[in-house]
């Protein structure tokens, strides 16, 4: 998931990119660079080449490619998006897959840290208040379970200005957050990304073939990072329109079904 502070430094050089992480953001650099290995190795072409990692700093190749954040993302864009996510959640095979950490802000570590805000929330807009009450009667009774998820690796941010299209197809950069997920989760965090809706609605999640176990699993990880994203941008930030907050608040009581 998207974390709306500032992580890193990105310079270019010619046909490199080098991108200097934060102190503020431990072991990111250590993700990006694993992420850019494995794809590397198993899905070459798909992210960009990695080239060195020194400390924080990861050196990598640079791609040809419009981010799709910002361009109208039309039927073809979306599907060459699913394709390309599908491939990345695919990439890494299963024994190699079981060595790689669990992503930052997975669903575990998402639950613990909604359930926690929403206990702390201080009355505000009326909306958002009762998106908060009602998130937090849904969470409370969330009971998910392990059967049917499929082992995936995970990109870690949903964001559409990591997705590049190149005329063709599209390819992924950004894995500072990246690492062992699901498909049903991964799936729900690309659906819910605010860039999936804040400057036009862009529907992606029925691109991916998912089982019905996968598919409630996916409408309940939704839920839950409805809520995620509601707290997340209870301070506007410049990056969004103003009234991006109480939209998200809309947003969460309908995807609670409140």
């Amino acid at each position: 998931m998207t974390d709306l502070r500032h992580t890193h430094e990105i310079t270019y050089d010619g046909d490199r990119v080098v991108k200097r992480y934060l102190d503020s953001k431990p072991g990111a650099a250590e993700r990006e660079w694993r992420a850019l290995t494995l794809l590397a190795e198993h899905a070459p072409g798909l992210a960009p080449e990695p080239i060195t990692l020194d400390g924080g700093v990861v050196t990598m190749s640079r791609l040809d490619g419009v981010p799709l954040r910002g361009l109208f993302a039309r039927a073809k864009h979306v599907g060459a998006m699913a394709e390309a996510l599908s491939q990345v959640h695919a990439a890494v095979p299963g024994h190699v897959l079981r060595t790689v950490p669990v992503r930052p802000w997975g669903r575990e570590a998402i639950v613990d840290w909604i359930t926690r805000r929403c206990t702390a929330w201080e009355p505000r807009e009326s909306l958002a208040d009762r998106a908060v009450k009602e998130g937090l009667r849904w969470v409370e009774s969330w009971s998910p379970g392990d059967a049917g998820v499929r082992p995936a690796f995970g990109t870690g941010d949903g964001n559409l200005a990591n997705f590049l299209w190149d005329g063709t197809r599209v390819r992924v950069v950004d894995f500072e957050d990246s690492g062992r997920s699901d498909v049903a989760f991964e799936v729900a965090e690309l659906a819910e990304h605010v860039s999936m809706w804040v400057d036009g609605d862009v529907e992606v999640a029925h691109r991916f073939e998912l089982s019905p176990q996968e598919d409630r699993r996916m409408r309940d990880c939704r839920k839950a990072l409805s809520l995620a994203w509601l707290f997340l941008l209870s301070h506007e930030h410049p990056r969004n329109p103003p009234g991006t907050f109480l939209r998200q608040a809309e947003r969460a009581l309908a995807t609670l079904g409140a």
